[in-house]
């Protein structure tokens, strides 16, 4: 009886620790100050991937970690649509293109046919840590937003569900679900995403804050009144099994009611979750498009960082917009990563710093000429 007594204590005490495995913290000003200083990159290293003619442009990194080496999945626009590709590197500055994972159709009838905008899922959130691409179900899961009309963003856009139980370090494409898993016109579509959805970005939700296994956040537009004037803003889904996906609450996660709040990327930091996200075109910003946080401790609830942008134009390589966070940290260096416009409307990747490693040599071709009136 005793040894019985014994594995229930034990049991107890085991399902007590997960439980409490991330503490709560109150999100003070202090404690968002703290993951300011702790975060914040003020040298701006530059540019770090640049189309090599102005066909095509690049966008949103998702960068991770396996066998010792940094890899790097983004995007690719070239008039058509988006498809997403991958790269290597040694040491987060230097990039070499390896191929794509997630190209065009050639059958029309498919409903991503025009767009495959792809980010990777379930990656390790730790601060500093690993940044492994993880598995569920024996594989490597992509999310993406796909549709099927040419042009930039174009059309009605829907979220989809991508994998592959190859090496996700060689390009090769991954299998995609046969159906969109979210789309503004499904009927619990909610008042904030019956327009068009955008970037999506999953984790595991370990102690399961929401009841299930998964969470999604994602970007969408859409207004209770006119949906196509809308703001953007990001809400949350849930999931069990990576396949099937339901909208989780009753309000956006992040709203500033005009403009843009989009492409969400968690991180652990502190006992804390943060949020790197982007705003553009807010009420009472000069910016065009900039990079801030937010803070919560239970993964449903934001607290908004008041403070200064991450990242903001201030370059000749990003004097539009500067936007689109991937963050890591490694070798006790922070690297923010962002999509960099200028005003010529050239799209690359670059990387700002929380330590000076000296300016990149990479610059955009020569910018097209301007079409005489």
């Amino acid at each position: 009886m005793k040894i019985k007594y014994l594995i229930v204590a034990i049991s107890a005490l085991a399902i007590t620790s997960c439980a409490t495995k991330y503490k709560k913290r109150e999100i003070t000003d202090s404690v968002m100050q703290e993951i300011y200083e702790e975060i914040k990159t003020p040298y701006k290293y530059g540019l770090v991937m640049v189309p090599t003619d102005n066909s095509y442009k690049m966008d949103c990194p998702s960068v991770f970690r396996k066998d010792g080496k940094w890899y790097m999945t983004y995007l690719i626009y070239d008039g058509r649509g988006y498809e997403t590709w991958l790269a290597e590197s040694d040491n987060l500055l230097d990039w070499k293109h390896l191929g794509k994972v997630m190209s065009f159709s050639e059958n029309e009838k498919h409903w991503d046919v025009n767009q495959k905008a792809g980010y990777i899922s379930l990656q390790d959130l730790t601060w500093g840590g690993s940044y492994e691409w993880e598995k569920y179900d024996d594989k490597y899961w992509m999310s993406y937003f796909g549709g099927d009309s040419k042009g930039y963003e174009a059309g009605v856009l829907s979220i989809g569900m991508a994998y592959t139980k190859e090496a996700p370090t060689k390009p090769h494409e991954f299998q995609r679900l046969e159906n969109p898993v979210l789309t503004p016109k499904d009927k619990d579509a909610k008042w904030w995403d019956n327009s068009t959805m955008y970037k999506n970005s999953v984790i595991r939700d370990k102690d399961k804050v929401t009841g299930h296994n998964f969470i999604m956040y994602y970007n969408a537009r859409g207004d209770s009144i006119n949906p196509a004037k809308g703001a953007e803003r990001i809400a949350m889904a849930v999931s069990n099994d990576m396949k099937t996906w339901k909208r989780y609450g009753d309000k956006p996660l992040i709203n500033h009611h005009i403009g843009i709040s989009g492409d969400a990327y968690i991180q652990r930091i502190n006992d804390t979750w943060v949020m790197f996200y982007f705003g553009a075109f807010w009420s009472g910003w000069n910016q065009g498009a900039f990079n801030r946080f937010a803070v919560s401790n239970d993964l449903v609830n934001w607290t908004d960082w008041k403070g200064d942008d991450l990242v903001k134009s201030s370059e000749p390589y990003d004097d539009l917009f500067a936007h689109k966070s991937f963050v890591v940290k490694h070798d006790g260096v922070v690297y923010h990563f962002y999509c960099a416009v200028n005003k010529a409307e050239q799209r690359g990747i670059a990387i700002a710093t929380s330590k000076d490693l000296g300016k990149s040599k990479l610059n955009f071709v020569a910018p097209p000429e301007k079409k005489k009136k």
